[in-house]
């Protein structure tokens, strides 16, 4: 399991750069609100000659643990025992300052990652594409055998990994995207993104009292739904984990470190719903989700980084250490 209380020791860089990239990106609406750019490298996996093909070792997915699109990526990667055919790279949580937004390979040995040889994530969208002008994003799929972006698709990027990776599905492997239930699972998902998942974004860079409020209200009246949902089931589709759990547990695992504050997600806290927060403890001790959570990393981006903050002060809450307490939710 991951670090549950956060060190405070390493020092943080200076950083304003996440949040003036938003301001000047023409990511908002007139009304204030948050209208996230769309992607730019979405080609498919497949069989097709239009299609990406499905190749052992030939591409590398680039993610930072603090950001839930990318954190659902690895969780389905090492539910399905991809970690052996798609290799990984891993970004610094803390943005480095520089003018535009970026993330950087600080972790790595002299900063640079040892694959693909570069310092910054925007190097490798500027040789994918010169006139790129977007944020670069995780998660992204690099091709190994061109040194391009093949996929920065992070809406669909898992279910490709669910439906087009089969034959390197490990023995045993879960169907996260059951045929009989995939309509329920995209209608869900669907609402998920837009109330929860980049709900909580809206809230969190809402350039107006009215959009913020908006935002806020879709997220709790989800959170209810889900409350009353999650009573009588284990999971979102019954006694099965799916694609669904994988999208709002990273946002459950972000919400009181984060989205709460930070973003003034404020309502109510995840501790306050009975089955929501057990829920959430329930996927955070099965494989794959707790083990891929970095509870550090989340605090320190977004208190570093997505919000105002010139003196660089990191909460010392919430306590994390309840994550580990049992949930109960076996009995259902």
């Amino acid at each position: 399991m991951s670090e549950l209380y956060c060190s405070l020791k390493r020092p943080a860089p200076e950083n304003k750069s996440y949040v003036s990239s938003l301001v000047n990106s023409g990511e908002h609406g007139e009304n204030g609100s948050f209208k996230r750019q769309v992607n730019r490298f979405t080609k498919p996996f497949g069989d097709g000659k239009d299609e990406l093909p499905v190749e052992a070792n030939r591409y590398r997915l680039i993610w930072a643990p603090v950001c839930p699109w990318a954190h659902r990526s690895v969780i389905v990667r090492r539910l399905l025992g991809l970690e052996d055919v798609i290799s990984l790279g891993t970004l610094d949580p803390v943005r480095p300052d520089t003018p535009t937004s970026d993330w950087a390979f600080t972790l790595d040995k002299d900063g640079v990652d040892p694959v693909l040889k570069i310092h910054r994530l925007s190097e490798l969208y500027l040789r994918s594409d010169k006139d790129y002008t977007g944020r670069p994003t995780v998660p992204c799929l690099v091709d190994l055998k061109t040194g391009l972006i093949a996929n920065n698709d992070y809406f669909n990027l898992t279910r490709y990994f669910e439906t087009k990776w089969t034959k390197f599905h490990k023995p045993g492997a879960p169907d996260l995207y059951p045929e009989e239930l995939r309509s329920q699972i995209d209608k869900l998902n669907d609402e998920l993104f837009d109330k929860v998942n980049n709900g909580v974004y809206k809230a969190g860079f809402a350039r107006s009292q009215e959009a913020y409020e908006d935002a806020v209200v879709n997220v709790f009246k989800m959170f209810d739904s889900l409350e009353e949902r999650l009573s009588h089931s284990r999971y979102l589709f019954g006694n099965r984990i799916t694609e669904s759990d994988v999208r709002l547990y990273v946002t459950l695992a972000r919400f009181d470190i984060a989205y709460y504050n930070a973003f003034k997600v404020n309502l109510k806290s995840l501790k306050e719903y009975k089955n929501l927060w057990a829920y959430a403890r329930d996927l955070y001790q099965t494989k794959g989700f707790g083990d891929t959570t970095d509870f550090l990393s989340i605090k320190k981006h977004y208190h570093l980084c997505c919000v105002e903050n010139p003196y660089k002060i990191l909460p010392l809450g919430p306590d994390l250490s309840d994550w580990n307490t049992p949930s109960g939710r076996e009995n259902l």
